[in-house]
């Protein structure tokens, strides 16, 4: 099966799971890095489910997984999963949250790898958002295409928060800044969802620190290839330092305003 093919199908059946599983009162199963970064039985679940697919598919891939970590492959390819992409959303009904799964060429090393195709699944109301690395990007098999934003005071910016309290100051610090500069600041909940927001214009800009691979992989495809620019901040690219998306030029500008605050520190 094409890879991006694949990764639709795997993105949309493992939402089916999430939206026909979810019970009426979810419960934190565990924490990771702090006790508000909750994960719950379905990121599991979900997560299981997308690595019992892919070994019945593609058995010689790697996988990177949020939940489970990387297992070995053979073939080049590794498969990042983020199993629910907005787990706190979930956990209150909160309707944004995402499966994300994106093919990779090359180790399993956001630095050193290429994606090269990717799936954002929307859960709540069944969109799915999916790229092909030069092959563009789409929602539910419809083209989507970055149009010029307006000026920066015009944006409608995406961000997202941490889970460490000390980061959450510095974050907090920024935006006070960055909002009396831009038409105003939406937080929906899920990183992935929100590149992909980038991608069919729904918002303008969005900004966010500390994604991981699994947050950004498969978003950052679909807002790319549908002409977006994803970058970080002092010429470095997107990652867990800064993440910025956008099209070229107002893009250019909300980098320069959050390299002028720091807002790649603390």
């Amino acid at each position: 099966m094409d890879l991006r093919v694949l990764a639709d199908h795997l993105a949309r059946t493992a939402g089916e799971l999430i939206r026909s599983g979810r019970p009426e009162r979810v419960e934190v199963a565990a924490t990771k890095s702090s006790a508000v970064d909750v994960v719950t039985r379905m990121d599991r679940e979900s997560e299981a489910f997308l690595r019992r697919e892919l070994a019945a598919e593609r058995p010689d891939d790697a996988i990177l997984g949020e939940e489970e970590g990387a297992s070995d492959g053979t073939s080049g390819i590794t498969w990042v999963l983020d199993p629910i992409d907005g787990t706190v959303n979930y956990l209150y009904g909160v309707a944004s949250y995402a499966v994300s799964v994106a093919a990779v060429l090359g180790p399993v090393d956001p630095a050193r790898w290429t994606v090269v195709a990717g799936a954002v699944h929307s859960v709540v109301d069944d969109r799915t958002w999916t790229a092909g690395l030069g092959a563009g990007s789409t929602v539910d098999g419809v083209p989507v295409r970055v149009e010029q934003a307006p000026r920066l005071d015009e944006c409608l910016v995406g961000t997202g928060f941490g889970y460490d309290a000390q980061r959450r100051r510095t974050q907090a610090q920024v935006l006070v800044e960055v909002l009396p500069r831009v038409r105003d600041i939406r937080r929906l909940g899920s990183a992935a969802i929100d590149l992909c927001l980038v991608a069919s214009g729904e918002i303008d800009l969005y900004y966010e620190r500390g994604l991981n691979p699994w947050d950004l992989a498969a978003g950052a495809l679909v807002a790319q290839e549908a002409g977006a620019t994803v970058t970080g901040l002092r010429g470095r690219p997107a990652g867990q330092a800064m993440t910025v998306a956008g099209p070229r030029g107002v893009t250019g500008e909300l980098v320069a305003l959050l390299e002028e605050l720091d807002a790649d520190q603390g």
